[in-house]
């Protein structure tokens, strides 16, 4: 099975999406592509052989022939040969096609200078995230998520306490008041994000919300060129319950900012319905860092178009304790000099 790219129409080197000019700039003639120009240009790469066979994890390179070897959720990947960009687009139609994209921002020696910045003030960081080669391997991925809208209306019965407390004389007095608290609400929810990928940890994709949306556009195969992409392999009716777990949360934020003023509230009904009006399947951008420490991987991402990055850097104990007994070492020589010269006077 082949694999496509995208390339110069002028000298058909492979063509890379620039982040920063939205456009497609050759490497070797310099010539420059907006994506108009390449849409002009797709029959080409329409005349690729592209089966609609899914079990097959194998592809030839389009640039050098070489064998891609990719798992079955790869939309986008890297020939180890040549460094070529290999779009699978069979992976990428119907079903898998996404109606959107929100395409990089960022490039990738913005995103090694945001990590170099997040590691700084990290004195105790063991040596593995400070090597060059380990940094340099952070790479830009278009991670599946689902977006839905949902209208959901939510009626709370409760109990809400107030307790005044007072002396007189010798006698100590507690007096609670008990009121009866019900609240009903709504709300429209829009483009609620979760991410499509069992590859990726969720707490992490939630972490670098929120995208903006106003950078989204009409997905079209080019702007993963120079990228990697998955496509998703949890479906919108398991990813929902994530959605309906984010609903659920922020009606009953919602709801609960209305009572006030007593001492304790309890609910004994919480009863939520929730009614979906729409579903998209989109690419968002993030620059993934992974480095293995201990026997631990330790990941790193970055939202590809905010910049917002997240992450942890474990601390090296050993390069601790001995910073630690150094300084406390040369406090105690200071301090035993001092008492030798007064012992002297």
């Amino acid at each position: 099975m082949n694999a496509a790219d995208y390339k110069c129409p002028s000298c058909s080197a492979v063509l890379k999406y620039n982040p920063e000019s939205n456009s497609w700039k050759c490497e070797y003639c310099g010539s420059e592509y907006r994506l108009e120009d390449l849409e002009r240009n797709e029959k080409k790469f329409e005349d690729l052989s592209i089966k609609e066979t899914m079990d097959v994890d194998e592809y030839s390179c389009p640039n050098c022939g070489a064998q891609i070897v990719t798992d079955e959720n790869t939309a986008a990947t890297f020939c180890v040969y040549c460094g070529n960009t290999a779009i699978i687009k069979n992976r990428l139609t119907g079903m898998l096609k996404p109606t959107s994209v929100i395409p990089f921002k960022t490039t990738k020696e913005k995103a090694i200078e945001t990590f170099l910045n997040f590691k700084k003030g990290k004195p105790f960081a063991p040596k593995e995230f400070g090597k060059k080669e380990q940094i340099e391997k952070i790479t830009g991925v278009y991670v599946p998520f689902w977006l839905y809208d949902c209208f959901a209306d939510g009626h709370f019965n409760g109990t809400g306490a107030t307790v005044r407390t007072w002396t007189s004389g010798n006698y100590r007095y507690t007096k609670t008041d008990t009121y009866s608290i019900v609240r009903e609400g709504n709300a429209t929810f829009e483009k609620i994000p979760v991410d499509g990928s069992s590859k990726f940890d969720d707490d992490t994709m939630d972490s670098i919300e929120p995208f903006d949306y106003n950078g989204m556009v009409d997905f079209t195969p080019a702007y993963l060129s120079g990228f990697l992409a998955e496509k998703y392999d949890v479906d919108d009716k398991e990813a929902y319950k994530r959605a309906e777990y984010r609903i659920d949360n922020a009606m009953k934020s919602y709801i609960s900012s209305t009572v006030s003023g007593y001492t304790s509230v309890t609910y004994s009904t919480q009863n939520i319905n929730k009614d979906i009006k729409n579903i998209k399947y989109t690419l968002f951008p993030v620059w993934m860092l992974n480095i293995k420490y201990k026997d631990k991987m330790h990941l790193f991402a970055m939202n590809g178009q905010t910049g917002k990055f997240v992450g942890n850097i474990p601390i090296d104990w050993g390069k601790f304790w001995l910073t630690f007994f150094g300084i406390f070492g040369g406090s105690f020589g200071i301090m035993a000099l001092i008492l030798y010269i007064i012992s002297l006077s």
